[in-house]
């Protein structure tokens, strides 16, 4: 089912929902109105991957009014709001979200990043790793990439590589993990570890167009032109809508 058509479902849903809780009572009970408000933020959701933001801030602000008090609404309205540049608006659903599921590491977990994304990397990277070790979140490998990309970001490089090696250590083939150790390997000019961490990550992996750009990268440090144009073929085939493609195309890399 497209976007399109699972938003206006859900829209309808709502709207069947509310209509039917009018219909019984002239006062929606609270479960009524608790319901109305988890599908309301999901539609929001549907509309923000559509890129209509109008239309996800009026469906999120209709899910904070029915209930605030949910940490999954909130959460959502701090993705909204971010996404709209509304800052202040975003820092203050986000951490209402944290503070509402404190017991709920996703919700945590989405607060670190926004964290780390808005310059408090060491407040982010701390929360990352509190994720990680809470045994009821399902992915502590992940919780530890995301950890090693807000250390980086704040040019943290020791901690960053313990990290990801950490997040390996859980689960050998994790393919971010893999990705940025390439990417750190080419950054601090050691090519042919990148190139190794790269074939490692391929054997095991399916492909992505940010990887094959590295490979590209790397290949031409090591002088292998024929490699590099290799990845750049499959860049192209295989990806050709995204980033890397483009950038191929306006020349980028050749």
């Amino acid at each position: 089912m497209s976007l399109v058509r699972r938003a206006a479902r859900l829209a309808g849903f709502v709207s069947v929902v509310v209509l039917a809780a009018c219909a019984h009572s002239p006062s929606p009970s609270s479960a009524d109105i608790k319901q109305a408000a988890a599908l309301n933020a999901r539609l929001s959701i549907e509309y923000l991957k559509l890129g209509k933001l109008a239309d996800a801030r009026d469906f999120v602000e209709r899910a904070l009014k029915q209930d605030p008090d949910n940490a999954n609404v909130q959460q959502t309205a701090g993705l909204v709001y971010e996404r709209l540049n509304e800052m202040g608006k975003a820092e203050r659903a986000y951490s209402s979200a944290a503070r509402l599921g404190r017991g709920d590491p996703n919700v945590q977990n989405s607060y670190a990043g926004f964290l780390c994304r808005t310059g408090k990397t060491a407040a982010g990277e701390k929360l990352f790793v509190q994720v990680a070790r809470d045994p009821l979140y399902q992915t502590p490998e992940v919780a530890l990439v995301n950890a090693g990309v807000c250390a980086h970001g704040a040019g943290d490089l020791v901690d960053a590589e313990r990290y990801f090696n950490q997040a390996l250590a859980i689960r050998p083939n994790q393919p971010e993990a893999m990705l940025q150790l390439a990417n750190m390997a080419l950054e601090r000019g050691d090519a042919a570890a990148a190139r190794a961490t790269i074939q490692r990550d391929l054997a095991v992996n399916p492909a992505s167009a940010e990887l094959l750009w590295i490979a590209i990268k790397v290949e031409r440090k090591l002088g292998d032109d024929v490699s590099a144009a290799n990845y750049a073929r499959r860049i192209e085939v295989e990806f050709p809508d995204s980033e890397q493609a483009r950038m191929l195309r306006a020349g980028v890399a050749r």
